[in-house]
């Protein structure tokens, strides 16, 4: 009977909550209700694990999951409601006391509940009916339907009475057209609230599946007798990945950056010049993302060489080698991100290379954190839990940055318009953003033709902008700001007939 209550008001809350999705959601725009609905997901865990709050300081888990959720206050993304469902994940788990100590170990969980969450509805609705049958909950189970029999059709009898005798009700029930609320139940609508359901119920029910392990007294007792000894003293293996192979190529691969870098030093730094034929716009280019792979490929041999407890980890040559080779690997990185900086001042700023400089500080931020393992004699997963902890933190902090908006203005200023040296400005490419990117262009305008010019398709997405920003569900901060300011713009200025030639940029295949 327990269960059978357990599963009744968790189910409940799970309907509400989809019929909630609904109001927020279907056919609505995105906005601050998906905060709000984050927050209402947290509230059914809480009720759903009340005694999980008993500890010493019960705030600490529900502050730490208002701020992950405060992203989205800011703006909606794919990123923020993404670190709002991990938070969530993780808190929903931590209440229902099944959270493991280690971020590694997190990490795992949440990749765990992901790949149960989409049949977790289903497993358990199968699994209480079988604990029904099993306790002979047939009779209960056609009770819990039969007492509410008598109650409905009453009901409806003294529902419909009331009509007759009360001008008011009649209206009300006037109003009530079933057509109307059959043309609701939609095949993309129930799709939407069975998606919604399972989503809900998995933050209700947390639970990780479990994968058979094979025990030890399943192998072969051949197999278990069989002495480690019987490995050669010397195997191809040895030779090809052992000591002096791994001294040897420490080495070599150190002699390889050096060139590199002084290269490096010499034409991007020193201003050295070019071979004929090669401006320093193609040399940035050309090495950006490849040298990028060097330091990842670099990364992947350090950690497959000097593995934790293995006979190169504990030579002191070998360990300043692998300093000396990451340090290199560093400013490799560093000069990928000046090449790359090279090449935006030319050709303009694009999301691919933003997300380009964010990668590149996290390989340097991996790097760094490898010659701390070794330095501290740490695990692998300490280097796999430091890496992840930099790149939520990196995440996090991209949801509050107006990527559009940087980009428009980065272009808008360094454009051949503005500037004088540069590309001209590609209007149409900071069109495709959207009304964030009308600022930027505003002065953009104001500088080439002398006041506000403003297309009429651009007043077009201006209006219907604003018009979304004032619905309610649509409301987010970063949006309020540019509403505020695109308020302010003066009335609709045609451009004179004949319009800057806005060619295409001359590198768009990494946008």
């Amino acid at each position: 009977m327990t269960s059978f209550a357990s599963f009744c008001s968790r189910f409940g809350v799970a309907v509400l909550l989809v019929a909630l999705a609904d109001f927020f959601f279907y056919g609505q725009p995105a906005g601050i209700t998906v905060l709000l609905f984050a927050i209402l997901i947290a509230g059914a865990v809480v009720a759903a694990h009340p005694a999980a709050l008993n500890s010493t300081r019960p705030w600490l888990k529900p502050a730490a999951l208002f701020v992950a959720l405060l992203p989205l206050a800011e703006n909606v993304s794919p990123l923020s409601v993404t670190i709002a469902v991990v938070a969530l994940i993780v808190f929903a788990l931590s209440l229902a006391g099944r959270l493991r100590r280690g971020i590694a170990r997190i990490a795992g969980q949440v990749a765990l509940f992901l790949l149960a969450a989409p049949l977790r509805f289903a497993r358990d609705f199968f699994r209480w009916r079988r604990t029904v049958r099993r306790l002979g909950g047939r009779r209960i189970r056609l009770a819990s339907f039969i007492v509410w029999v008598m109650p409905v059709t009453l009901g409806a009898v003294f529902l419909f009475l009331f009509g007759a005798a009360n001008p008011v009700i009649e209206y009300w029930l006037s109003l009530i057209d079933l057509m109307k609320l059959l043309d609701l139940i939609q095949l993309a609508r129930i799709v939407f609230w069975l998606f919604v359901l399972a989503a809900v119920w998995a933050f209700l029910r947390p639970r990780l599946p479990r994968f058979p392990r094979r025990l030890p007294h399943l192998a072969p007792p051949a197999a278990m007798a069989a002495p480690a000894a019987t490995k050669p003293a010397t195997t191809i293996e040895d030779i090809v990945f052992g000591k002096a192979a791994i001294l040897r190529a420490l080495i070599v691969f150190n002699a390889l950056f050096a060139l590199q870098t002084v290269l490096d030093a010499a034409y991007l730094w020193g201003g050295a010049a070019l071979p004929d034929g090669l401006s320093y716009a193609a040399y940035a280019h050309r090495g950006a993302y490849p040298l990028i792979a060097t330091a990842l490929l670099a990364a992947g041999f350090v950690l497959a060489a000097l593995r934790p407890g293995s006979e190169t980890s504990g030579d002191p040559l070998i360990r300043r080698l692998v300093y000396a080779w990451v340090a290199q690997n560093i400013v490799l990185v560093i000069s990928s991100i000046l090449r790359l900086d090279l090449y935006i001042g030319v050709y303009a700023l694009t999301y691919w290379r933003i997300a380009a400089f964010v990668w590149m500080g996290l390989v340097a931020a991996g790097l760094a954190l490898i010659i701390a393992r070794i330095a501290l004699r740490k695990s692998n997963e300490w280097l796999f839990s430091a890496n992840l902890l930099t790149l939520s933190a990196t995440l996090y902090a991209c949801c509050f940055i107006n990527f559009a908006a940087t980009i428009a203005n980065f272009n808008v200023d360094h454009s051949l318009e503005m500037s004088g040296s540069g590309t001209p400005l590609d209007a149409q490419y900071l069109r495709s953003f959207g009304a964030v990117a009308m600022p930027a262009l505003d002065r953009f305008y104001l500088h080439k033709f002398g006041n506000q010019t403003t297309h009429l398709a651009d007043q077009v997405m201006i209006d219907d902008y604003i018009a979304e920003q004032k619905q309610w569900r649509a409301w987010s901060f970063r949006g309020w700001r540019l509403a505020k300011i695109l308020d302010k713009r003066g009335p609709l200025v045609l451009p004179p007939a004949q319009q800057p030639s806005q060619p295409a940029m001359p590198s768009t295949s990494d946008r």
